[in-house]
């Protein structure tokens, strides 16, 4: 097990991250963990099992348990139009709540780092008339619906309206209500906001670096960022404006506790008649595999298939992932931007793959 300390360590020590956590745990319990580097680099404030981060587009895997939670309380059918359910749908009568799930509705996806907003605004942050605007700019689909895989931010913010439309509840309050308090976990632990300024991992992006420099056409980093702390520079707390894309904010042993449940036969999130949907994978009209179920995307590590999803943006990165076969999972979570889904976890589970 040590080639995975080392690696951590190295990623720590070489400032490729300010900080990272990593779990890798059984249904009950967890087997390794991992902690090093800073939350808070200019108070030198180490990270704990308290610290919380932004999760981003993990927060996916959630909004589409959601979904089928409501389809087997049978308020709704993924199956059905999304445009039965939601009558405000601008993209035709053809397009299934399933093919939004598993990204083939063919929903744009422009580039979500600038839709943000600082949490000094959010109390007072209007998503929907935001949204409204990007609607109206993107208003044609790009392809034909499950013609092909093409993922969509869009496409789940669309879920979000979707699940407070059909549950009478906002987006934030069902997630809260129907999967966070089921968890053996503080409810701080796991929000769409950030508790607590001691216990929030600030954001980081490698001050000296190409993305940087591109960064500073996707936001205003004026508004956006502070200062320069070694070699780093830090992010003002912000909140993306979409909850149910990117919304989560949390501890990554909280995430444990969630995949945990996943885990489980008849957990009490779901009934496994129903996981087992959220866990197939979609075939295109043609036939075709996607790699993709409804929001969980596949994989395979040494003849282990598993199911995962990443979540990155400004300052954070963070990847969530299960075996159903071995029973387990994992979870890694930094503090540096990430833009894309690394698959970091294939080189640190790969130890336990061998035992």
């Amino acid at each position: 097990m040590d080639e995975i300390v080392k690696l951590l360590t190295e990623q720590v020590e070489s400032n490729k991250t300010p900080s990272v956590q990593y779990l890798y745990f059984d249904q009950d319990s967890v087997i390794k963990s991992f902690q090093m580097g800073f939350a808070d680099i200019e108070k030198k404030k180490e990270v704990d099992s308290s610290v919380t981060y932004n999760a981003f587009s993990v927060t996916k895997t959630f909004t589409a348990l959601a979904i089928l939670q409501l389809n087997e309380k049978r308020k709704l059918d993924i199956n059905k139009p999304v445009s039965q359910y939601f009558p405000e749908f601008s993209y035709g009568t053809e397009i299934t709540v399933k093919q939004l799930l598993n990204h083939t509705a063919g929903i744009p996806n422009p580039i979500p780092l600038n839709w943000i907003h600082l949490d000094s605004e959010h109390s007072t942050f209007d998503r929907n008339s935001f949204f409204k605007s990007i609607f109206v700019k993107n208003r044609k689909t790009k392809s034909e619906p499950n013609e092909k895989f093409a993922y969509s931010n869009l496409g789940y913010v669309i879920l979000g309206q979707l699940i407070e439309n059909v549950s009478g509840k906002t987006y934030e309050n069902y997630i809260t209500e129907n999967i966070v308090r089921k968890l053996p976990i503080n409810p701080s632990d796991l929000t769409f906001e950030i508790i607590s300024n001691e216990r929030h991992a600030k954001g980081y992006h490698k001050k000296l670096s190409l993305s940087n420099l591109i960064l500073g056409f996707m936001i205003d980093k004026s508004t956006f960022m502070g200062d320069t702390e070694d070699k780093w520079r830090s992010f003002n707390n912000f909140y993306v404006n979409g909850a149910s894309y990117g919304g989560l904010i949390g501890t990554p042993t909280a995430f444990v506790a969630y995949l945990q449940e996943l885990l489980k036969t008849e957990s009490i999130l779901i009934s496994d008649e129903y996981k087992d949907m959220l866990f197939q994978e979609n075939k295109t009209n043609r036939g075709k595999n996607t790699g993709m179920c409804l929001s969980w995307f596949t994989g395979e590590l040494n003849g282990n298939k598993y199911f995962a999803h990443a979540g990155g943006g400004g300052g954070y990165y963070c990847e969530i992932r299960i075996y159903p076969e071995l029973k387990t999972g994992s979870v890694v979570f930094f503090n540096r931007t990430g833009m894309s889904d690394e698959r970091f976890l294939d080189k640190l589970d790969k130890s336990f793959m061998n035992d």
